[in-house]
């Protein structure tokens, strides 16, 4: 249980969350600040957003897992090499499309390349994914909540769903990025915290680590294996798998490429995206590096209290040998984490829902009940989430979390990434060959997850070849008929119908003073 002071901790982050929320709140709130923050917001806050936003529950309680495990080690962190590369081609390649109009969405390119009926069945994929694996990373911090609080689990559910979707709906999305950054500040200094304290407790501090780290092999890093199959990351899976699968989530995943529509100039995202990599690389050796301090602590400080496996490791750790107060700090660490990722979810989710589904039929909506609407959407997400982190209580418990979210990543970001690929090829395309390809893409990804025993890692760079090149087969065999309309021709008739009225193309230098 936790102590009076832990609870005063905890509550007081969660109360400046909701605080935050109340302040960007706004009555005459419009769609492109609810969802944009007017497309003002600088690139440091977007920087520290992008990483808090990748930096869920998943990282820092699963993450550590990954090196306390008999055998583990840093191996893990190959994969950052390909998260690096990944996005700087996304910042070559991808982000001259969001910038090349005033769009909403990361679907709305896919309607100038192939029409509405991709552009619905991409947002579809978006949501659906988006919201399943999420809600595994709820799931995994209402299991923190309920081991310290000894508070139902479904209780613990409802009261983050709740919070995080209460400043979400009130603030939009400024609210999303200026708590990521004050979340990304809680988390570090909590993770700094527990680490130092993990070392206070060994004999000899450092050295003891070291040694043990030494006798036991856990500062491995390469695994050269020219493998597809098992569990484990190599060299090449991370270097390749890791690129592709960073090229698809900060390229195609519309909850990434809100953030750069949010900074209002393509320079401004470049540099929030570029550094964006290093600096998760970074965190993840970080908490690598917490796993193995966990891992010399139950292996040489006597303690009451068992280890536990996998996911639970700090868990238990944070429940039964932190001091009253640090264990609040940490706790309200572990919270923010996941509440950072929970929120930019919801409100990328009811953009998604407002702008690419319900926009696809004209209402005469005003202004204002589209907000309303956004805000309706972002609660009824929150339920989404949530009913996924109870359903996972069921059948989740003792797996590794952080490999089943990234492995949901992977299939559904590679197929979106297959499409964008497709549409940047093939100018003029069209939503047959677009939907085909979905559709193969994702029966294609379904197989391999089922079928096979090949490593997650792979099914980015799967399931966007195969969404790429049965496109591909399709427009050659049946290429569109007449000439298409796109975006180079007729930009005013290819604009989606669902976006604001034409407006000039961003003046960076404006837009950067």
């Amino acid at each position: 249980m936790l102590s009076g002071t832990d609870a005063v901790v905890l509550l007081a982050y969660l109360g400046a969350a909701v605080a935050i929320g109340l302040f960007f709140g706004s009555k005459d709130a419009t769609t492109e600040s609810f969802f944009l923050g007017k497309r003002e917001i600088s690139w440091f806050a977007l920087l520290l957003s992008i990483v808090a936003t990748e930096t869920s529950t998943v990282t820092f309680l699963s993450l550590p897992g990954q090196s306390f495990a008999e055998g583990g080690d840093f191996r893990f962190l190959q994969l950052t090499l390909g998260y690096i590369i990944g996005r700087l081609v996304v910042a070559a390649v991808l982000l001259p499309e969001y910038f090349g109009g005033e769009f909403f969405t990361a679907h709305e390119v896919l309607h100038k390349r192939f029409g509405s009926g991709v552009q619905v069945a991409a947002a579809t994929v978006f949501l659906i994914f988006r919201n399943g694996a999420d809600g595994l990373r709820l799931f995994l911090t209402a299991l923190v909540l309920e081991a310290a609080l000894d508070v139902n689990f479904f209780v613990c559910v409802a009261g983050i769903a709740v919070a995080t979707a209460v400043y979400s709906a009130v603030g939009g999305v400024s609210s999303v990025v200026w708590n990521d950054c004050i979340q990304f500040v809680v988390y570090i200094t909590g993770a700094v915290i527990a680490l130092m304290l993990l070392v206070g407790r060994l004999p000899d501090g450092w050295a003891t680590l070291s040694q043990f780290a030494a006798d036991n092999d856990k500062l491995r890093l390469f695994d050269l294996t020219p493998t597809l199959r098992g569990s484990g990351i190599t060299l090449w899976s991370g270097l390749i798998g890791g690129a592709f699968l960073s090229l698809a989530s900060h390229g195609a995943d519309h909850m990434m490429v809100q953030r750069y529509l949010c900074a209002g100039s393509r320079r401004n995202a470049t540099l929030a995206l570029a550094l964006s990599g290093p600096l998760v690389a970074m965190q993840f050796a970080f908490f690598l590096a917490m796993g193995v301090a966990l891992a010399c602590f139950y292996s040489t400080v006597p303690t009451e209290h068992a280890a536990g496996t996998g996911d639970r490791v700090f868990i238990n750790f944070l429940v039964h040998e932190m001091p009253s107060g640090l264990r609040g700090l940490v706790l309200a660490a572990v919270i923010a984490a996941a509440m950072s990722t929970l929120s930019s979810s919801l409100n990328a989710s009811a953009g998604a829902f407002v702008k690419d589904l319900l926009g696809r039929f004209p209402s005469g909506r005003s202004e204002a009940a589209t907000v309303v609407a956004s805000r309706v959407a972002t609660f009824v997400f929150a339920a989404v989430q949530a009913a996924v982190a109870m359903a996972a209580y069921r059948w989740a418990q003792g797996t590794s979390v952080i490999e089943t979210v990234l492995a949901i990543a992977g299939f559904s970001t590679g197929l979106l990434l297959g499409l964008y690929a497709l549409g940047l090829v093939w100018r003029r395309a069209s939503d047959k060959a677009g939907l085909v390809a979905l559709a193969i893409g994702f029966g294609v990804c379904l197989l391999v997850v089922t079928q096979t025993e090949i490593n997650w890692t792979w099914y980015t760079l799967i399931g966007s070849a195969t969404t790429f090149f049965t496109g591909a087969a399709v427009l050659l065999i049946a290429p569109p008929a007449g000439e298409t309309e796109s975006v180079e021709t007729a930009p005013a008739e290819a604009a989606p119908a669902q976006a604001p009225e034409v407006m000039p193309p961003h003046d960076e230098e404006q837009h950067d003073a």
